[in-house]
């Protein structure tokens, strides 16, 4: 019985060999994440004549070469939350942080959970691409936003209001009305040297040119709000410059998360379970590659219990004594991602009509009937739309 406690950081870890009662083996030593080193590392654990288990934290991207390595040679790996581990080594009084104290704390978390560790099971290549491809997604879409914020507030200058008459990025058609209406009538002055009749025309002749609905309502109440409106900035060059430039910046970010999410749906149509995923309510093109690839390979999970764990909205049971509590939060102890794509699912699910399979759609108009808010109400459906997701799809993998 060895625990090999590994304290990893960027490019290099601190390994500490322990067995019961503390008894130190080797180290704490530092190895290098190159091969030489990890194959020294590989050596010593196959050299002990013991059960040896490997136990360390996941920290990001920095332990997966001392993970896929050590896995390669057929080495148990278990790999722990650092929740978990922050929690094990706050015991005791005083509090020592260093890479060689670290290394000998996971060696002792091993030894005490030896029952619990699991072996580390490496996911399949198409769900780890599709994880990659949501984590940029996901970044890309916080630089959208920005991107987004940073238009409007120049558009505030120039075409104060314009902003709520149009929608920007759309994923399902890739097309941003927003962007395409300022890049050609970037001042509201641009507007008003033209009469109502000449820009209605310009307006309805720029639609279907770009592919949009022609709305001449809308037309006439853009002049009307450009007749009315006060830009705070002229219509210069300086001007123009920094609206083409913002609009420049936001396409280009639009035109990165078109790609990602081109590819992950092409990934995710090849996956057994993509139809059963696609066919359920609240689930489109877009927002299908996502969730499958959120959740990843859920035959990972014992139980729907811990699907609805692992996206931390469960509510622990509380009760002490004679008490039981019945008022209850959900935990937010584990994905936030699927949190939050499964909350899109849910106003997708709400803002179309109630499908054929509505138990979800549903669950959610009782919740609200109840008298809960709307947020709550729609993250109680998401717990019962992860039950049945783990239940159809589990059906498709026992086929």
């Amino acid at each position: 019985m060895l625990s090999v406690g590994i304290d990893v950081s960027k490019g290099k870890s601190t390994v500490c060999l322990m067995r019961p009662f503390g008894e130190i083996v080797a180290g704490p030593m530092e190895i290098a994440h190159v091969d030489s080193e990890l194959k020294t590392l590989v050596k010593l654990i196959k050299s002990m004549d013991d059960e040896v288990k490997v136990v360390m934290e996941a920290t990001g991207v920095y332990h997966l070469p001392v993970l896929t390595y050590l896995k390669e040679n057929g080495i148990f790996t278990a790999v722990i939350n650092p929740y978990q581990m922050k929690q094990y080594r706050v015991q005791g009084l005083r509090r020592v942080k260093t890479d060689k104290a670290d290394s000998m704390v996971i060696a002792k978390y091993g030894l005490d959970n030896w029952n619990e560790l699991k072996d580390f099971v490496s996911s399949e290549d198409k769900y780890m691409e599709l994880t990659l491809l949501s984590r940029q997604y996901r970044h890309y879409m916080r630089i959208h936003v920005a991107s987004l914020q940073e238009l409007t507030h120049i558009l505030d200058y120039t075409m104060p209001g314009v902003k709520k008459e149009f929608n920007s990025w759309d994923p399902e058609n890739g097309k941003d009305k927003l962007s395409d209406f300022v890049e050609k009538y970037w001042h509201y002055d641009n507007i008003r040297k033209k009469s109502e009749r000449q820009f209605v025309e310009s307006y309805l002749n720029w639609a279907k040119k770009k592919g949009y609905h022609r709305n001449q309502n809308k037309a006439a109440k853009i002049y009307s709000m450009a007749k009315e409106g006060i830009p705070t900035l002229p219509a210069d060059q300086t001007t123009k410059m920094l609206v083409i430039q913002a609009i420049e910046v936001l396409r280009r970010v639009d035109e990165t998360l078109n790609t990602i999410l081109a590819r992950m749906q092409e990934i995710a149509k090849t996956l057994p379970e993509y139809p059963v995923v696609r066919s359920m309510g609240g689930v489109g093109d877009v927002l299908a590659p996502k969730l499958i690839a959120d959740i990843g390979d859920v035959r990972r999970f014992h139980n729907s219990k811990a699907l609805i764990a692992y996206a931390g909205i469960d509510a622990p049971p509380y009760q002490s004594g004679q008490f039981i509590g019945t008022n209850r939060n959900m935990s937010k102890r584990g994905s936030s991602a699927i949190r939050k794509t499964g909350y899109e699912v849910m106003r997708s699910l709400k803002s179309h009509p109630m499908p054929a399979d509505g138990s979800v759609y549903q669950f959610i108009l009782k919740k609200e009937a109840e008298g809960k808010p709307k947020k709550v109400a729609k993250m109680a459906g998401l717990n019962k739309f992860l039950r049945i997701y783990y239940a159809r799809v589990m059906e498709v993998y026992s086929c």
